[in-house]
């Protein structure tokens, strides 16, 4: 599993606005991209900055195209990436903090010691 490179993607991904709404409409053609064209670029570089081996497992494409926080947690992706994401991505359909709140109560099972998040 490459955790840096789902936290690359739900990093990237939340801090461009169309790349969030594709990502919300579009979530599997969306991931499917970004890891074609989007996953080998070295952050902060030219164009020519780049590498031909990073891809996602089948599992982290499966949660990433999902949208499932549960499985990704599971994977070890940082809480605190797919929570910013997401909210950007659901809490418009949700009252004040009430996808918060669901958010966490998914993730309420899990006891410590947590997964992994380092990278």
């Amino acid at each position: 599993m490459s955790r840096y490179l789902v936290d690359k993607f739900l990093y990237t991904v939340d801090r461009d606005p169309d790349l969030v709404e594709r990502y919300r409409a579009e979530p599997r053609g969306t991931v499917l991209w970004w890891e074609s064209e989007r996953a080998n670029t070295v952050l902060n570089c030219h164009d020519g900055e780049a590498s031909t081996w990073l891809r996602f497992t089948d599992e982290e494409r499966e949660a990433l195209a999902t949208h499932d926080h549960v499985a990704l947690f599971s994977l070890g992706a940082h809480p605190f990436l797919t929570l910013t994401l997401f909210i950007a991505m659901f809490e418009r359909d949700h009252g004040p903090l009430e996808y918060q709140k669901a958010f966490g109560a998914r993730l309420a099972h899990f006891s410590m010691p947590y997964p992994d998040i380092a990278t």
